[in-house]
């Protein structure tokens, strides 16, 4: 049997087997450190839980609304313009089944055979084949350890043709860790438009931020921003809830209507009574989450001062998300090399950066334990010095 085009130029996610195939190696009793995980190691907080049993014993079980209940867009809506100064009507907010589901959906959206999608790499694993799943093209945009793994205004210039139609921007960002600057997103929105270029903005770690960096919404800085912005976000990262699978998004007019569309022919909508849970994690206690800020950050002070003093290794220090991007190309290895080696000698699972785009690097995640995470690092450390 013959599979499509469009199916057959997609690759297997290498962040979800290789932590597929650490859960294997536990499972069979080998001790493995795992800093591959894209998802917080918390509990969801218990009120989040709460809200959603409730909603189960009160048989609320049936449909709802293809773009999610009107209590959970209005909730969205207050949310962004208290925490990030944007000002959307309920309708322009569309909830979805996680923020990956919206990140797809604002691509098919706007995209089409023939446009291209400028993406900074080291990008998101997923991303380009998002683009190529709507029949666009991937147009990559390397950045540099020198800048912080971020993309210039200048080379989003350079980078853009008649044919772009979009810019894909993650801040905070994964595999970075990277924040953009207000400064640095005002240089790409005067960039953006000049020729109408969306930008979708993905959000999904925004309450992720450390020391004194400040996360800025894009869409906020003016109307031209607003009015070309597409903002992604979700309750994944924030609230530890990376298995109820619910994002959003915040857009134009237009873009909402659509995506709305194509969700009712697709998926119908989120989950119902997940999205009751959602209402209590805006609604609710947000000490939880400050709580499981701080973990990260400790976890982040400690591995980025112990990965740094390894020789012949570089790392730039995280801002924002959970994880480190470490260079490794002084010790002359493929990322895939080095991580199949890493595995194999000494237990230990990372994600070769050749997943995000860059071949040179390793992604690490801090959203682990910090038991984990020391013995992890010995391990780490002790492979290095094998090379």
């Amino acid at each position: 049997m013959e599979i499509s085009a469009r199916a057959a130029q997609l690759t297997p996610s290498l962040t979800l087997s290789i932590d597929s195939k650490a859960k294997a190696m536990k499972s069979e009793g080998i001790d493995v450190c795992g800093f591959g995980a894209g998802e917080p190691d918390f509990d969801t907080p218990d009120h989040i839980k709460a809200a959603a049993i409730a909603a189960l014993e009160a048989g609320f079980t049936k449909y709802t609304p293809s773009g999610g209940l009107p209590e959970l867009r209005q909730a969205i809506a207050e949310k962004l313009e208290a925490d990030n100064q944007l000002k959307y009507r309920p309708s322009q907010i569309i909830v979805s089944s996680g923020a990956k589901h919206s990140c797809y959906n604002a691509i098919l959206a706007t995209c089409q055979a023939g446009d291209e999608v400028l993406i900074p790499s080291p990008y998101w694993v997923s991303y380009p084949d998002m683009v190529r799943l709507a029949g666009a093209e991937p147009v990559i945009v390397a950045t540099t350890e020198r800048n912080g793994w971020k993309m210039r205004a200048s080379d989003f210039e350079n980078a853009m043709t008649p044919r772009t139609k979009m810019l894909i921007l993650n801040s905070p960002g994964n595999p970075t860790g990277s924040v953009y600057r207000r400064e640095e997103l005002e240089g790409i929105v005067e960039v953006a438009a000049e020729e109408d270029i969306y930008i979708l903005s993905d959000e999904i770690y925004e309450k992720l931020v450390y020391d004194d960096v400040k996360h800025v919404s894009i869409a906020s800085l003016s109307q031209e921003a607003y009015d070309l912005t597409i903002t992604v976000n979700g309750f994944s990262k924030a609230y530890a809830m990376t298995g109820w699978r619910l994002g959003y998004m915040a857009a134009p007019e237009a873009v909402a209507k659509a995506v709305d569309n194509i969700q009712s022919h697709s998926t119908s909508h989120p989950c119902s009574f997940a999205q009751k849970g959602a209402v209590a994690a805006l609604k609710g206690d947000q000490q939880p989450l400050a709580d499981m800020r701080d973990e990260f950050s400790m976890r982040r002070n400690y591995m980025y001062d112990r990965i740094t003093k390894i020789p012949n290794i570089t790392a730039v220090r995280p801002e924002g998300a959970f994880y480190i991007l470490v260079n490794i190309s002084q010790l002359g290895l493929s990322s895939q090399n080095f991580a199949d080696r890493l595995l194999s000698k000494a237990n230990v699972a990372v994600i070769p950066g050749i997943a995000f785009g860059d071949d040179r690097t390793v992604r690490l995640s801090y959203a682990t334990s910090i038991d984990v995470i020391k013995k992890g690092l010995d391990r780490f450390q002790d492979f290095c010095r094998t090379l």
